[in-house]
């Protein structure tokens, strides 16, 4: 009876992902549901939301019939956050709170009884249970579930609860994304490089061209990062033995007594069988990232992080630049409560997101700020089509430091891909006017010839690694101070573009 029950669920799942089509889902219609509505429907509505409030997509916006067939037309996940009824200011205590207490354990129960036992009800036979549509219920770190549901009366119900924070779709993402989004992935070595994008310095590295601009080398007679740990959430690094200066190089030449941790936090597969990816990058963004903020000032003509000396907790919660679908927003989350957890870590670094506001991640990003860490966030990088559409989450918060990235024009030009807008505090010139392709440069995957990479997280990346020489200065300052510290020394300081925010740090003064 239990595979039965599981078969039933799985054939429902598949007809719900099988929904692109206009054609009414049978296993909907039994439940006596309307239709839902079609891909190029949402995709339009998103769209004019994006045009009219320049701001990422907020799920609370939109109608419960949407919210329904967002869920149906992806994989039925969706993010149901709770709360005993009549409690306020969840985000602003979410750091405190006991998810296992007595109240927080009665309403999570209560809502889990609610959706088995409605569930079962529109679809008699299924014998649906917690396992079956509740995902990781035995690890569960914020108050917040990822469950599957198939029917918009029981989105209606929940929505109605006091017990409900929010309940959004974890999977839909616009057709367009999913076909033309930079992704960041395919990342290879570059095939030659001019001399001017980089100088060599003891004992064997190259420093990056744009670090100049920044005042990253001058610093570097100040602080090296030293006893600061740096999170890092993206796509994972490289197994230690086809990049050893993530691994068995990581402390070399100038680096030295410092921590690495590989951790994942994506799961992929099947429901019932999901499994944990792990550490390893295979995309090629999360090594870029990794190699901006922390590579080895060693030997054999690789490049330099800007914080060499810093420790680094690395992150697989993504299979790429885009957080867009549920194991990525699950993975997100999972990963800034385990980093918001670490009182080692300071500074938070996240070259990744979306054009959806997502609340179960924000759940993370609030748990995370009340630790006192500072998330250092990119503002976007798309294709030049879509770089209109300004600040995405999780950048877009207050309480995440965005950045984007310039030219090495003039005056402040944006990357051909970058975003920009008022939410945006600082930039990183991070590519040649000149030749869009001559960017930053950074670990590649394997060997020691370096890589390109650009845009918004690049930007990011590189900032991360200024807060971390700052606050290596003094390990006990806060995040405000270590904050200000970066404002101060910023070109457009005490003033505030409404693109560029602060502007360009000057690594060497923020560190003096």
């Amino acid at each position: 009876m239990r595979l039965q029950s599981l078969f039933l669920l799985a054939g429902l799942i598949l007809f719900a992902l099988s929904c692109s089509k206009d054609k009414l889902n049978p296993g909907l219609a039994d439940a006596g549901q309307q239709e839902p509505m079609s891909k190029a429907e949402m995709d339009q509505a998103v769209q004019r939301f994006l045009e009219e409030e320049n701001t990422p997509f907020l799920w609370a916006t939109t109608t419960t019939r949407m919210l329904w067939s967002a869920s149906v037309r992806s994989d039925s996940v969706m993010a149901l956050g709770y709360q005993p009824a009549g409690e306020h200011d969840v985000l602003g205590r979410i750091h405190e709170i006991d998810i296992e207490s007595e109240a927080w354990a009665a309403a999570r129960e209560k809502l889990i009884r609610f959706v088995v036992e409605a569930t079962n009800k529109a679809y008699p036979g299924l014998n649906a249970t917690a396992e079956s549509l509740f995902l990781n219920l035995d690890h569960q770190y914020l108050p917040s579930l990822d469950v599957r549901i198939f029917n918009q009366g029981i989105i209606e119900a929940l929505l109605a609860m006091p017990e409900v924070r929010y309940l959004e779709p974890m999977g839909y993402t616009m057709g367009e994304i999913e076909r033309r989004s930079d992704s960041g992935c395919g990342v290879t070595a570059a095939s030659s490089i001019p001399l001017a994008d980089y100088t060599t310095l003891a004992p064997q590295v190259k420093a990056p061209w744009n670090y100049y601009y920044s005042n990253i080398p001058a610093a570097w007679s100040t602080s090296t990062g030293g006893g600061i740990k740096v999170a890092l959430i993206d796509t994972g690094t490289p197994p230690p033995a086809n990049q050893p200066k993530l691994g068995s190089q990581f402390n070399s030449g100038y680096s030295s007594g410092r921590s690495l941790e590989r951790l994942g936090t994506h799961i992929s597969g099947w429901w019932w069988w999901a499994s944990n990816d792990g550490p390893d990058d295979q995309c090629g963004h999360g090594t870029q990232m990794a190699g901006l903020i922390a590579a080895p000032r060693g030997y054999d003509g690789a490049t330099v992080g800007v914080a060499y000396n810093c420790n680094l907790k690395a992150f697989r919660a993504t299979t790429d630049v885009v957080v867009n679908g549920s194991s990525e927003k699950a993975g997100v989350r999972d990963a800034l409560y385990i980093s918001g957890s670490d009182g080692a870590v300071k500074v938070i670094s996240m070259s990744i997101g979306d054009v959806f506001y997502s609340s179960t991640v924000a759940d993370g990003i609030y748990y995370a700020y009340n630790n006192g860490k500072m998330l250092v966030s990119a503002a976007g990088t798309s294709l030049t089509w879509t770089s209109w559409w300004g600040v995405i989450f999780p950048a877009n918060m207050s309480q995440t430091i965005a950045v984007t990235g310039i030219q090495d024009a003039p005056y402040y030009t944006r990357c051909n891909t970058c975003h920009s807008g008022p939410e945006v505090d600082f930039v990183v010139v991070m590519q040649r006017a000149s030749d869009t392709d001559r960017t930053s440069l950074t670990l590649a995957p394997s060997g020691n010839q370096p890589a390109y990479v650009g845009g918004s997280s690049a930007a990011t990346a590189t900032t991360a690694g200024i807060a971390a020489l700052i606050w290596a200065t003094n390990p006990s300052q806060s995040r405000s101070q270590v904050l200000n510290r970066m404002k101060q020394a910023s070109q457009i300081y005490p003033n505030r573009d409404s693109e560029f925010g602060w502007g360009l740090i000057n690594a060497a003064a923020a560190v003096n």
